[in-house]
This record gives structure tokens, sequence and C-alpha cells, in this order.
């Protein structure tokens, strides 16, 4: 019972987390306006009004808000996917992120035929578009490497975003896999504690960009 409880907290708090960095994202925006991550800050809003969304439907007795998530997902995914294109600098990179996104969007809808996005939730695409992610982020990573940015990288909001998010998809991307494939073998309250655990790294990330980040150092 101590598990359920500890489990279910954590993953009540994941939406007012959310808010806050919504919030602390919309105090520090002097610092990135003037980049392509000025739009992250629609994507943060719009993650924390989904999620704040999806509780009051449950709250109201619609328990069925896969959809919004679904939808969710294939917006936060494209974007980044746009993101990280805008912030490579070789030509490879930045070709191959192209790929990654029309394959994704191509995949998702492929994905209709087999699974009601209203029901339930994407499995082959957002594995796909996590890989793919991640195989950006290392291409981010490489780039920085290679130039004298890699001494102020961690004054860099950038970094930090893609930091939270390997961590948390390389985390996630074995969960996913695990709650949609082994469920009847494993303790779901542990794997989805694990997930919620993840996301408040995710979001930590984030707020530590924001607060750390300066405003000359956004490239």
């Amino acid at each position: 019972m101590l598990i359920e409880v500890s489990s279910f907290s954590l993953r009540s708090s994941i939406k007012y987390i959310e808010l806050i960095v919504a919030i602390i994202g919309t105090i520090y925006y002097f610092k990135y306006k003037r980049t392509f991550l000025k739009y992250f800050l629609i994507i943060l809003w719009y993650t924390a009004i989904n999620e704040f969304f999806g509780f009051l439907l449950k709250k109201i007795g619609y328990t069925n808000n896969i959809i919004i998530y679904n939808v969710f997902h294939f917006i936060n995914f494209s974007f980044l996917f746009l993101l990280f294109n805008r912030s490579l600098s070789k030509a490879k990179h930045k070709q191959w992120t192209k790929i990654f996104l029309l394959t994704y969007i191509i995949g998702f809808f492929i994905n209709l035929c087999f699974e009601n996005y209203f029901i339930q939730v994407q499995t082959i695409p957002f594995l796909m578009a996590s890989i793919f992610l991640i195989i950006s982020i290392v291409f981010y990573f490489s780039e920085l490497l290679n130039t004298n940015e890699v001494l102020f990288v961690k004054k860099n909001i950038l970094f930090w975003i893609s930091v939270g998010y390997l961590l948390y998809l390389s985390g996630n991307l074995p969960i996913r896999v695990i709650r949609n494939y082994f469920t009847e073998v494993v303790n779901l309250e542990y794997i989805l504690e694990i997930s919620s655990i993840l996301s408040i790294i995710l979001n930590v990330c984030f707020i530590i960009g924001f607060i750390w980040g300066e405003k000359n150092k956004q490239y």
C-alpha cells in the first residue's frame, strides 16, 4: 500500500511541476527569446495545460483521455525534431533530423491502421521517435564537443533540455516496452513510479537550464 500511495503521489505531482516549469520558462523568457527556443515556451504551457486537462477529464468521470496524450506526443516530438534541426550546424546531421521527422509522421499515421488512438496509446511511433530523438541529441552533443561553445555549455538552456530528454527517453524506452508487452509479468506500480521519477528529472533539467542559463550563451 505504501508503494501505491508513493507512486500515486509522484504521478499526481507531475502536472504541478510542469506548471512550475512553464512559469519559470516565462520568467526567464528574455534569455532565449531571440532563438528558436522561444517556441519551446509554447510547448511547456501546452504540456502543463494538457496534463491538467487530462486530470480534469478523469475527475468528471471521463476515464478514457488517451487521445489527448497521443496528440501531445505527436506535436511534442515533431517540435523537438524541428528544434534540433535548427540547432545543428552539420548538413548531414540536419538532413538526418528531417528524415527522422518525416519517418515519424508517416509512421504515426500508418499506425492508425493498427491502433485506435482514441483508446490505445501509440506504441511503435513513440518508440521510433524516442530512438530518433536520442540520436539527434547525440548529434547535438557531438557538435558541441568540437567547438569552443563546449566551454560554456552549462550556461546553454538547450544543453540542459537535451540532457533532460536524453535521460528521460533512455529510461522510458524500456518502460514503454514493458508497459505495452509485459504487463502480466511485472509490477506496474514500480514501472509507473520509475516513469514519474524520470519525468521529474526531465523537468528539473529544464528548471536548471532556465535559471542557470545566460542570455549571451544561447547559441
